[in-house]
């Protein structure tokens, strides 16, 4: 019985991941910021927040496939951004964008990622991507209008950046942006010879030390680079007057990630996007923020239904998503739960992640008496 086979939930592929990934890796993955504050909220949020069962009715047909932008999806889920994947996997986002594409799912690329965007698109399935603005914002508009030539439908673009995260764990493991090994970097890495020899291996063998591969050129240095890149790769001074100048040159959906507030939501509208993203970072940067599903339903009283409203941050089971359409979303990013899949087993771990949400999506509809996603509601929540 190999790895996967003995995995039965979110938990058991975070245990696998956790074991075959250094340390500096998984961490960087796996915690949030600070003191860990934000992402103990969106957990606890969820494990709250309780649903009414429904008996006696027909649950003998239950469907879980929805539409994301008027196009069929198998799941109410996305794929969320994660710049960490191709780090978990040798082309980690590669082997997410194939598993997405079997389940029926959008996956989101990250700019920050290890593999080439083209690369990423033409391997099917519905590609999303996502932006963080630069400080020099043509070099921004270049990647939008590459990405665009490629092939990706949906443009994502995270506002919630600020002046970066303080994530202490990172420094202390050597993985900040850029990656800087140290003593306890170096003895960690040598204690995973599986993950030295299948990730970083296969990189030296191939294209050489990783990179981020969709950064402007003269900026494509490798992650173990120079820290006057990054600090050039990220713009402090935007305006919703960035979010008019991406809807002139972008040909798709435009969705904005990191709203919070229902004023920002309703100025989002106003500004054209087709979609929101009610999303804190996954708690990963600012420590203080509330929960995503605590300021959902105000978020979507505010907008109604003149956009898609879509959430994220904590979800490790089926019943959380289902708890997100209650509340209003219309569908759930999910970050990590598809990456600990990737840093347990690749693209067969990523599948059996997406497997275990969709079954217990399916359970959790059924004990609510709910047949379709559109039948979800709010009449569905426990309101003690």
């Amino acid at each position: 019985m190999g790895r996967l086979d003995r995995c039965y939930n979110i938990a058991d592929l975070r245990d696998v991941a956790r074991r075959r990934l250094p340390k500096g890796v998984f961490e960087y993955l796996d915690k949030g910021t600070e003191d860990m504050v934000a992402l103990g909220n969106n957990r606890r949020a969820f494990d709250e927040l309780k649903l009414l069962n429904r008996v006696l009715v027909d649950v003998s047909d239950v469907k879980l496939h929805t539409e994301i932008f008027g196009k069929p999806s198998s799941l109410p889920l996305i794929i969320a951004p994660t710049g960490i994947a191709g780090l978990c996997w040798y082309e980690g986002e590669y082997e997410l964008a194939k598993a997405a594409a079997k389940a029926g799912v959008p996956f989101t690329l990250a700019t920050g990622s290890n593999t080439p965007m083209e690369k990423v698109s033409a391997g099917g399935g519905r590609p999303w991507f996502q932006l963080y603005m630069w400080r020099e914002k043509e070099l921004s508009y270049e990647l939008v209008r590459r990405a665009a030539a490629a092939g990706f439908e949906t443009l994502v673009w995270t506002v919630d950046i600020g002046h970066g995260a303080n994530r202490e764990h990172n420094a202390r493991n050597g993985f900040s942006q850029p990656y800087k090994m140290n003593s306890r970097s170096v003895i960690d890495v040598l204690r995973h010879p599986e993950w030295l020899a299948t990730v970083i291996g296969r990189y030296m063998a191939t294209t050489g030390m990783p990179v981020h591969a969709n950064y402007p050129e003269h900026y494509q240095g490798k992650i173990t680079g120079k820290a006057s890149a990054a600090k050039a790769l990220r713009a402090d001074k935007v305006s919703w007057s960035d979010v008019d100048r991406l809807r002139e040159i972008w040909p798709g959906k435009l969705v904005i990630k990191g709203i919070m507030r229902p004023d920002d939501a309703r100025r989002a509208l106003d500004h054209g996007v087709d979609g929101i993203v009610v999303s804190n970072h996954g708690g990963r940067n600012m420590d203080s923020a509330p929960s995503t599903i605590h300021v959902l339903p105000g978020i979507v009283e505010a907008v109604g239904d003149r956009t898609t409203v879509i959430v994220d941050s904590g979800v490790r089971r089926g019943s959380d998503v289902v708890k997100c359409l209650a509340l209003g979303a219309k569908a759930v990013l999910t970050g990590r739960a598809t990456l600990y899949g990737i840093g347990a087993g690749g693209e067969a771990g990523a599948t059996k992640a997406l497997a275990i949400l969709k079954d217990e999506m399916r359970r959790t509809m059924a004990y609510i008496g709910k047949q379709r996603m559109a039948d979800v509601s709010g009449d569905d929540i426990w309101r003690g």
